[in-house]
């Protein structure tokens, strides 16, 4: 089961952590990572994210999905917001649950590391000085993060 949202208003990480185990004896680990949106150093003010509306949520299920085959999972939320954040506000949000620990960790890494390479959002910085700045470039290293969970290694 895997609860997939994109939305634009922040979350409460102890409510969906509640959600996800209310009520469950199966679970023996929960895993969250919770990734926020920093100020670069005093010149970030905001940074403005895009998606394609039903594109992002369907492969964020597509990728849930397929760490869901990949592990023995009893649970994924995976929250990413949209819009205008500000720097030390939470943008995305992912929460693995299984019986064991090691399946709860690698499934929320892998799910991360493929939410920074795979899903289609676009990331503009807007700086301290009210200038705008340039669409944010992929990095070189979430890619090669993502490619350690390639099958065919």
């Amino acid at each position: 089961m895997a609860t997939v949202r994109v939305q634009t208003e922040p979350f409460d990480v102890a409510a969906e952590v509640q959600a996800l185990v209310s009520g469950r004896t199966d679970i023996g680990a929960v895993v969250t990572f919770t990734g926020l949106c920093r100020d670069e150093g005093g010149t970030l003010s905001a940074l403005e994210l895009e998606h394609y509306p039903g594109m992002a949520e369907t492969e964020i299920i597509r990728v849930a999905a397929e760490a869901q085959q990949r592990w023995p999972l009893n649970g994924i939320t995976a929250i990413h917001r949209y819009g205008k954040i500000m720097p030390g506000d939470a943008i995305v949000l992912v929460i693995t649950a299984s019986a064991h620990r090691t399946a709860a960790f690698e499934a929320a890494e892998f799910l991360m590391d493929y939410l920074k390479t795979r899903a289609p959002f676009w990331k503009k910085e807007h700086h301290a000085d009210g200038s705008e700045g340039d669409w944010v470039e992929a990095k070189d290293a979430d890619d090669a993060a993502a490619g350690r969970w390639r099958e065919d290694m």
